[in-house]
């Protein structure tokens, strides 16, 4: 196939999108792949859904391989199954209802477990139908609040999704696994660097839960690792929790003045100079930092909440979310904090003086949740609820029980591992891919059984394994890029070699086109820049490293000489060759 760049469906610009957050979605709208439609909804040009296509290839390559099945649902659909899960309240605001001229309920397709699983109800029964694996690549739908960097995070993006089906959780995972590896095949292809780490499956349910990583600084995934191998999503991170300590011999807690302290560094700074340690200066470290919450749940139900970490974290927002999903979560603001007199804003503590302000049995009522290093016995300082007062010597399990612990605070480098395989390193990532064990959530909301070999009704286990297909083109895309353009990877590539008609003359054109038809008759897709008239040599070599097809053929001045400039988009090297030899050389760069 030949592409001709006078004909062909695309405008290169010089400029940067001015929404344009990272590198590929600049290339991507300069170099006319893509093109804008809305906030988070973006237009394939022919450019870029030829890289598209090439990647749902390698997708479907794979999972052909290993023996599923491919299928394909409706975007638009139904309410009622997500009604059995739940999942129509659960999703809240992220999903996109309509209703039809008659006033049934729909949505537009965020998932398709409902779909999978009924399906599969519907045609079988028996054990002997087991194991089974669908998948599909299909449009989602997703009201992203904040939709960024292009098609890295928008509110229309293309999965796939895959489901196994199992009798026992042997089997399930068997299937696991098969899945697992055919996404290191896929990756590999895809020519990513990426890790794999342990993960949370959210709102999906399930146990056992992997995502792989593409390891990209411009990731707004935050993951870990340990020399030892750990590797973890931060939100999938749990905080070894120290022994509980004896505390006999510790004071009663007492409540000091404290005046004009209402952050931490405040408040430590007021500790070293009127209440000095013997044994070492005070730290952040050693007091409890109280954050006022405001959930609310999917079924617009709302509740207040109180979490309790060391002074020297920070609540991390994501982590916090990943523990309460899919509740929406929020500072008490100012106006909400009123409803509880017994609190005192900079000042706000789990008990004073015999009284429980937080956690069991509180006169407040707000649930209390603690960091897992907040364990019995630990001595910390913390408000009084008293404007200008806290409480030294408070101990956990002693003066304050809290209703239980949540992983909320930031992980930090150097933490201790939670297999104990050293301290953690910190990395930025996007995520490419997710496998996980969904077990029986939805078949039991749905009631998918079947028959097995003692003739027992018996509730299928599920595993469900998703892809970003239109994500894996902006990833692609930053790991293959430089000062001028885009650099592809000779498997996605929108076209094998790109060939630009330099100079002026019929001798010249002709050349150039005889050199593209006959690479294209030896099997190779080619952009062919006929342009003429004004557009200058400069401008159709700009635009050609720009687009990034990995081998450039020039037919210029050397023609006259006899030779035709093959180069290397990737490496840059530049080689000329007799212009009768140029399409075997030409052949031999693509073929390797």
């Amino acid at each position: 196939m030949i592409l001709r760049m006078s004909q062909l469906f695309v405008r290169t610009l010089r400029d940067d999108p001015a929404d344009a957050e990272v590198p590929s979605h600049r290339l991507l709208v300069r170099a006319g792949y893509i093109r804008r439609a809305a906030p988070g909804i973006y237009t394939w040009l022919p450019l870029g859904l030829r890289v598209y296509r090439k990647v749902e290839q390698i997708v479907r390559d794979e999972m052909d391989a290993i023996g599923a099945q491919e299928l394909q649902f409706p975007a638009l659909l139904p309410k009622e199954p997500y009604e059995a899960t739940n999942r129509w309240t659960e999703y809240g605001d992220g999903i996109f209802r309509l209703q039809d001229r008659k006033g049934a309920d729909y949505l537009l397709g965020p998932t398709h477990e409902e779909m999978f699983t009924l399906t599969v109800k519907d045609l079988y029964s028996s054990y002997k139908d087991l194991p089974v694996w669908l998948y599909q690549i299909q449009t989602k739908y997703r009201d992203e609040a904040r939709p960024r960097a292009g098609l890295m995070r928008g509110r229309e993006f293309v999965m796939k999704d895959s489901y196994s089906f199992d009798v026992d959780d042997a089997g399930l995972e068997r299937s696991y696994e098969a899945h697992r590896s055919a996404y290191v095949r896929i990756f590999d292809r895809l020519g990513f660097d990426y890790a794999i780490v342990k993960a949370t499956s959210g709102a999906m349910g399930g146990s056992r839960s992997e995502e792989f990583l593409a390891r990209l600084d411009v990731g707004e995934d935050t993951y870990v690792r340990s020399p030892g191998g750990y590797a973890a999503n931060v939100e999938a991170v749990t905080t070894p929790a120290p022994d509980p300590l004896p505390y006999d011999d510790v004071p009663a807690a007492h409540a000091e003045d404290t005046p004009a302290t209402p952050t931490i560094a405040t408040l430590v700074d007021h500790l070293n100079a009127a209440f000095p340690r013997e044994d070492r200066p005070w730290t952040a470290a050693d007091t409890l930092k109280n954050v006022l919450l405001m959930l609310t749940h999917p079924d617009g139900t709302r509740e207040p909440l109180a979490v309790g970490l060391p002074g020297d974290r920070e609540v991390d927002q994501k982590r916090l979310e990943g523990q309460l999903e899919p509740i929406e979560v929020a500072p008490m603001t100012d106006e909400e904090l009123t409803a509880f007199p017994a609190l005192v804003k900079g000042y706000i503590g789990p008990a004073h003086e015999g009284r429980t302000i937080l956690g069991e049995e509180s006169e407040t009522g707000i649930r209390y949740l603690v960091d897992p290093r907040v364990v019995t016995g630990t001595r910390w300082v913390t408000g009084a609820n008293v404007e200008g007062q806290h409480v030294i010597d408070l101990v956990a399990g002693r003066d304050f029980t809290p209703d239980g612990t949540i992983e909320a605070a930031e992980v930090r480098a150097g933490d201790p591992a939670p297999d104990g395989s050293g301290p953690l390193e910190l990395a930025r990532g996007i995520e490419m891919g997710h496998v996980f064990q969904l077990g029986r959530k939805y078949a039991e909301a749905l009631g998918l059984k079947v028959l097995d070999e003692n003739g027992k009704l018996v509730t299928v286990t599920m595993g469900s394994y998703g892809i970003g297909v239109s994500r894996a083109v902006p990833v692609i895309a930053e790991y293959n890029h430089d000062e001028a353009g885009l650099v592809w990877p000779r498997e996605v590539a929108p076209a094998d070699v790109h060939v630009v008609a330099a100079g002026k003359g019929e001798e010249l054109f002709a050349a150039a086109e005889r050199i593209s038809t006959e690479l294209s008759s030896a099997g190779l897709d080619v952009v062919y820049d006929d342009r003429a008239g004004k557009v200058s040599p400069g401008v159709k070599f700009k635009d050609a490293e720009l687009i990034g097809v990995p081998t450039i053929v020039v037919v210029g001045k050397g023609l006259a000489d006899g030779v035709v400039e093959i180069k290397d988009r990737r490496s840059g090297e530049r080689e000329e060759v007799a212009v009768d030899a140029v399409v075997a050389r030409t052949l031999a760069a693509v073929r390797g």
